[in-house]
């Protein structure tokens, strides 16, 4: 088959275009999407307003001054990784808030970056694991060494404390997502399936 045959059937291909949404599916995904952006920026300043405060609350308690460097740094490293996810966090708000979302193809690649960004969110709770490790240490090095305290007490302490907390973290993480995000998410997922059945 030569170059002009090719030419002539690919101009006789139907391309359809990628089907509209109706206005009315429209405005049924445009409540879980709102719904979305608002606690999106619920949380945005919610940790603005945190972060801060945690700093401050530290200058206030009368703690040793290698506690409180350690702890700043912690703090101020926790920012800064705060800060790497919420750029991340932004684009997908940017990404809900395009009014071109007109498309079935458009809503399935919001879907994806959906999922992406549960996996950022995931991961943004994983790397504070050693933020939470590392507070765990100060704290225990804080501890006045005493004959009370047996090496092999603070070593159940400091792994009970770890896994303690980090059971916790897990948990609560899960349940934020699933609370904040996961259900409006899961809202758009049928209205997508329902779709792409019609």
């Amino acid at each position: 088959m030569d170059l002009d045959n090719l030419k002539t059937l690919w101009n006789k291909e139907d391309v359809s275009e990628t089907p509209e949404i109706s206005p009315e599916k429209q405005r049924q995904i445009h409540h879980p999407l709102e719904r979305i952006r608002k606690n999106m920026r619920y949380e945005f300043w919610s940790t603005v307003v945190l972060m801060p405060f945690v700093l401050i609350a530290i200058w206030f308690f009368p703690l040793p001054f290698r506690f409180t460097l350690y702890i700043e740094i912690l703090v101020v490293s926790m920012v800064l990784v705060t800060v790497f996810f919420f750029g991340k966090f932004f684009k997908l708000y940017k990404e809900i808030s395009n009014p071109t979302l007109g498309t079935y193809d458009s809503l399935k690649d919001l879907l994806h970056q959906f999922e992406l960004n549960k996996q950022y969110y995931l991961s943004f709770y994983l790397s504070f694991v050693p933020f939470f490790v590392c507070e765990m240490i100060i704290v225990i090095e804080s501890i006045p060494h005493t004959h009370h305290y047996t090496n092999g007490y603070l070593t159940l302490v400091f792994i009970g404390s770890v896994l303690f907390g980090l059971s916790l973290l897990y948990f609560i993480g899960n349940w934020w997502f699933r609370h904040f995000y996961g259900k409006y998410i899961d809202k758009i997922k049928l209205l997508v399936e329902e779709m792409k059945q019609n």
